[in-house]
């Protein structure tokens, strides 16, 4: 970690002293839009927070040794600084974060100039509102620190003012750039640590701000909208009022009191969310004074003696100025003051219902209000008013949150939880992300019809993957260590042969539809005409069929969900009744469809697309499709797998195997066969992933199973996103009638179930009449055809039988033969285990 030094402020990743902070005032115009011209993705800021998160958590890190110190030196009370690293740990937490994001900004990647609706050429996004100054408070090291954090998931350039002597948001924002591998964090922020009354460079920095949130008293907010020329945005977190509102029921119970202490003592009064006044349903004086008596005990019991932080002078005046005033009201029956005998906690009754602050510390007014004058008298201070705790029985509490809330209350909780929040929560009534950002649309004609992504047009934003060693296909598990935010299984084909789930979170899976919605819209497919009959399988925790009715519901398509049925005539009938002009569907079994139904659809001739996944699809059979049935367009709707989600598209200008990386999603790193290095430029390679934004199970430089090589240059399409060419599987596992297989369990059976204990290569083929062939070649006589050892494999390996015996996927064949016809890698002579012969494009 970067130790703060003695120089008063960090400017972009750099420690300077007063004059050359001054110097940079001068150039703030030129400085904003450099550090603007570079983008920042949320999901860099989000990967540095959770880094400095963990390190939060851990008492002995760098990172809180540091930050302790500044609490320290900052004169902040131990018990508040104890609190401070922990609530910043979970406030700065990936999952926080991402909720933050996803609720205020709609996306994890909110700056992509992407269709709104995929029926026209209109792209919306999230951009940075620009240069985002903060002038944060004196009084809560950690706010503007979090500001800032939220100005960086906005990519605004964010310029802290800090008060006093503290260096707390210094350090705070320091740290978080050093755990920044990119340096764009860095670029992102200076902190200025200069008093209040230095006008001049407050002024200097509002007259080049874009935006301002400000906080502090009315006064100070005031001060600073008269320093803001005209169009500059003011973020306004002025001061807040917050109480509590029993009825009858609930202020006779002791746990509801006992609520309303703990949210007195917490922080002293001094959050927002702090109840300055309990409210009764009441206007009868008696009630009001027993109640104000009984809460004067629970507040004795549960303030403690000793070791609370010491109100300044002018607050110390306040206090006792109010209790002073109150108590003299007593003569006229006014009022009724409890205090503890030491000063450390006040309950002030007052008859009159009238909304009024309290001096804080541990001081609060109780008034009455009958629930059928809330509107008349809390409206006159609907802009200050936060927070109310309702005490009262469920259907009371309905009727009373729309009363408060009528009358201007932002948020509406229960005693012992007001200062309690949640992720994603708004602030005083408005989402910060909102207020830090523009809401942008470009408008454009039938050119851009087959564009989901403006960005995808100018270049890659691949991040940086994370340093950790590459996980294996057959480790998948080892990738599923926390389950906790997993909300959506799929079934994925297991490295034994047993099944594996993929575990997905809802936002993953919406996530990853509306990136293959994308993809098939690259692809040709046209949601404003084009009539879509989904033929994928479904059940059995397959993800297919779901999948492709999620992302045609993405894109607002005419869809048919007819999925896979036995009845092929049937399917076929359906196609030409609907005017269905698109299919989806595996190739095995859009080709069964073709063959039962073909009189039927030989004289509709209508079907003019089909987009297919799941296994490859042969050139002859494609021909086929073309020349008896009129079908115009044959491609992949996407190259991905169950594990890993969408991984590329392919476009109009793709050859057959080459695809589009789906970069908004993950990245790609192609490997060398034998090492984890960098394949050599045009040679094959290993295809690694990292989903980035993957949140039911990290998904970090996962080995997808698949061979590829980079394809150089740009595409004739116009999209600069990376390019790769499947190349074929590698390794044990693969993909053999939509089923993964493992050579390892054919190794197994020929062993146990035919005593062959010689060499074994499996080699995958396309047959044009019958679709795939899966050869096992066995090295030994007797030489030939083996019947007999095909049912001893189907017998012996399940999925082997549900792909060639239930699915009729694939035809399997067992063939005895001498060792020197096997093939060998011509580097090393290891035999291959697997050779690939099929023309792949899944």
């Amino acid at each position: 970690m970067t130790a703060v030094t003695t120089d008063r402020h960090y400017w972009q990743g750099e420690w300077v002293e007063d004059a050359e902070a001054d110097r940079r005032l001068d150039a703030l115009d030129r400085c904003a839009a450099d550090a603007l011209a570079e983008r920042l993705n949320p999901l860099v800021v989000l990967a540095a927070c959770d880094r400095l998160a963990t390190a939060l958590t851990d008492p002995a890190s760098p990172q809180s040794t540091e930050l302790r110190a500044l609490l320290d030196a900052a004169g902040i009370p131990a018990e508040e600084a104890g609190r401070t690293l922990p609530d910043l740990a979970e406030a700065l937490s990936r999952e926080a974060l991402e909720v933050k994001v996803m609720r205020e900004l709609g996306g994890v990647d909110p700056g992509r100039l992407a269709r709104f609706d995929f029926r026209r050429e209109i792209f919306e996004g999230w951009l940075p509102v620009g240069l985002l100054v903060h002038i944060a408070a004196g009084n809560a090291p950690a706010v503007g620190a979090l500001s800032v954090v939220e100005g960086l998931l906005a990519g605004n350039l964010n310029i802290v003012k800090t008060s006093g002597d503290s260096r707390f948001t210094h350090g705070l924002l320091a740290a978080l750039a050093d755990l920044d591998p990119t340096g764009l964090i860095a670029r992102h922020v200076v902190v200025l640590g200069f008093s209040s009354a230095r006008t001049d460079w407050t002024a200097r920095l509002c007259a080049a701000a874009d935006a301002v949130a400000a906080w502090g008293g009315e006064e100070a907010i005031s001060g600073i909208a008269a320093l803001l020329p005209a169009g500059v945005r003011l973020v306004d977190w002025g001061p807040k009022l917050s109480f509590a509102y029993l009825t009858a029921e609930a202020w006779s119970e002791r746990t509801v009191l006992d609520g309303i202490a703990a949210d007195m003592i917490r922080l002293d009064q001094q959050a927002c969310a702090s109840p300055q006044v309990v409210y009764l349903d009441t206007d009868d004086q008696d009630e009001l004074f027993a109640f104000a008596e009984r809460f004067a005990t629970v507040l004795e019991e549960a303030v403690p003696v000793g070791g609370r932080p010491v109100p300044e002078l002018q607050e110390s005046a306040e206090i006792t100025n109010t209790v002073l005033v109150a108590r003299l009201e007593e003569h006229l029956g006014l009022t009724r003051v409890h205090a503890a005998a030491d000063g450390r906690w006040h309950v002030l009754a007052d008859t009159r219902g009238a909304l009024r602050a309290s001096p804080l510390h541990r001081t609060v007014w109780v008034k009455p209000l009958p629930r059928k004058r809330i509107g008349e008298v809390l409206r006159p201070m609907r802009r200050y008013l936060q927070t109310a705790g309702i005490g009262a029985a469920r259907a009371d509490t309905a009727e009373l949150a729309g009363a408060v809330l009528a009358a201007g209350v932002q948020r509406v909780t229960v005693p012992g939880r007001m200062l309690e929040s949640y992720d994603g929560e708004p602030h005083d009534g408005v989402y910060a992300l909102q207020r830090y950002s523009r809401r942008v649309d470009v408008q454009l004609d039938e050119r851009f019809a087959a564009d989901a992504c403006l960005d995808d047009l100018i270049g890659a934003r691949e991040l940086p993957v994370p340093a950790v060693p590459v996980t294996a296909k057959t480790e998948f598990e080892q990738l599923q260590g926390d389950l906790s935010r997993a909300e959506v299984f799929f079934r994925s084909g297991g490295s034994s042969g047993a099944p594996k789930l993929s575990a997905f979170s809802w936002d993953d899976y919406h996530e990853h539809m509306r990136h293959g919605a994308e993809g098939v819209l690259a692809a040709g497919f046209d949601p404003r005409t084009d009539r879509a009959m989904n033929l994928f399988a479904g059940g059995l925790l397959y993800g297919g069929f779901l999948s492709f009715y999620s992302v045609l519901e993405n894109l607002r398509a005419v869809q048919f969900p007819m999925a896979m049925q036995s009845d092929h005539a049937l399917v076929a009938r359906s196609i030409v009744e609907h005017r269905v002009d698109t299919l989806f569907g595996m190739p095995s079994y859009l080709l069964r469809v073709f063959t039962e139904g073909g009189e039927a659809l030989r004289e509709y001739r209508g079907v003019r697309k089909v987009f297919y996944g799941g296994e490859h699809f042969p050139e002859g059979q494609q021909a086929w499709l073309r020349e008896e049935f009129g079908v115009e367009l044959i491609r992949s709707a996407a190259y991905g797998s169950v594990d890993a989600g969408p991984l590329g598209y392919q476009c109009p200008d793709a050859p057959e195997r080459v695809h589009h990386l789906f970069s908004g999603l993950q990245t790609l790193e192609i490997l060398d066969p034998e090492a984890d290095r960098p394949a050599a430029p045009g040679e094959a390679g290993r295809l690694v992933f990292t989903a980035h934004t993957r949140r039911g199970q990290r998904l970090d430089r996962y080995e997808i199973g698949d061979l590829g090589r980079w394809v150089e240059g740009d595409c004739a399409c116009g999209r600069r996103t990376p390019r790769f060419e499947l190349l074929g599987r590698f390794g044990d596992i693969f993909r053999s009638g939509s089923h993964f297989l493992n050579y390892r369990r054919f190794v197994q059976v020929a062993e146990e179930r035919l005593g062959h204990h010689d060499a074994v290569q499996l080699v995958l083929a396309e047959d044009e009449s019958d679709g795939e062939t899966l050869t096992v070649k066995l090295a030994g006589e007797p030489f030939g055809q083996d019947e007999a050892a095909v049912e001893e494999f189907l017998d012996g390996y399940p999925e082997l039988a549900a792909a060639a015996v239930r699915d009729e996927l694939v035809r399997v064949i067992v063939e005895r033969c001498p060792v020197e016809e096997l093939a060998h890698t011509e580097a090393s002579g290891k035999l291959l285990a697997v050779v690939e012969r099929r023309a792949r494009n899944l």
